[in-house]
């Protein structure tokens, strides 16, 4: 049985887009659409624009997967200073900047888009694997973090990649102190992830790793 409608078609609507993001349920959403109403018409607009503007104005950098500005390199892949060879792997964005705020990691980083279900049985195909393998196999790199969550999903991607780039010529390693079993990467602390980086392990491995 369909639920009754309390509010105006176009307000249900926007209701039902913003329950589509993560953590926000029917009366957050709710709460969210009618403070927009209190809105000048102007700021409205704005908003507006800058959603409807997001595919055009923001892709992935060419070089690492990160988000950037259309056509761009991102602000990692922008600094020279940076040390390309060790690249940190990551499941998304977000990570990069959890990682970052650490202020410990001067290497660069390469984001995959996601990670492994296997409850779904995923093999990988949605990840930017391709990239990642060339990579390994370049020369260039000594090392490649697996810093992915420690969550069934994470550990699943990281054993996936390990057995990936077990015939590359890098080192694979993934950190190991602090980051407490079934968390998040994204939402770790500096502290947390400098701990875990400085105390990396050996996963695998490449024919360089061991």
């Amino acid at each position: 049985m369909t639920a009754p409608q309390h509010y105006p078609d176009a307000v249900e609507e926007l209701v039902g887009a913003f329950r589509q993001l993560p953590g926000i349920g029917r009366r957050g959403a709710e709460r969210l659409v009618l403070a927009m109403l209190n809105w000048e018409p102007e700021n409205l607009r704005l908003l507006g624009k800058l959603i409807a503007g997001l595919p055009e104005s923001v892709g992935r950098c060419p070089e690492c997967g990160m988000l950037a500005n259309a056509g761009e390199l991102c602000f990692i892949c922008r600094q020279p200073a940076r040390d390309a060879t060790t690249v940190c792997v990551v499941e998304n964005a977000s990570q990069v900047i959890a990682i970052e705020s650490s202020g410990n990691f001067r290497g660069r980083y390469h984001v995959l888009g996601g990670r492994l279900s296997p409850l779904d049985a995923e093999n990988g195909s949605g990840l930017n694997l391709p990239a990642l393998i060339d990579l390994a196999n370049s020369g260039r790199v000594k090392e490649i973090i697996l810093a992915l969550s420690p969550d069934v999903e994470g550990r699943a991607t990281a054993i996936y990649l390990a057995e990936l780039l077990k015939d590359a010529p890098v080192k694979v390693t993934q950190p190991a102190l602090g980051l407490p079993a079934g968390a998040n990467l994204s939402f770790a602390d500096g502290a947390t992830i400098t701990a875990a980086l400085n105390g990396r392990t050996v996963l695998g491995g490449g024919r360089h790793g061991k």
